[in-house]
């Protein structure tokens, strides 16, 4: 997401995260900035590398150089990775 932004709780990355969670698998999210160990039933993970180490596929709206070391594993519309 953009550095900065809250955009899990917007509704379309919701219903994004029911359909998976729907088909049997895990949904964590990634979120600094939570205090809260939940979000929407699911479980909320702070610490960036604690997220990838566990994470299969990661959904994200933006590629960064923060999550460039598991790029196989990234799913994003931002496929150029111009999308600031």
């Amino acid at each position: 997401m953009k550095s900065g932004s809250d955009n899990f709780r917007a509704p379309s990355i919701q219903g994004i995260m029911e359909r998976v969670k729907a088909k049997d698998i895990e949904v964590v999210v990634y979120e600094p900035e939570l205090d809260e160990e939940e979000f929407f039933h699911l479980q909320v993970i702070a610490d960036l590398e604690e997220f990838k180490k566990i994470s299969d596929v990661v959904v994200a709206n933006r590629l960064s150089d923060d999550i460039s070391d598991i790029e196989g594993n990234i799913v994003t519309r931002d496929l150029l990775g111009s999308d600031s």
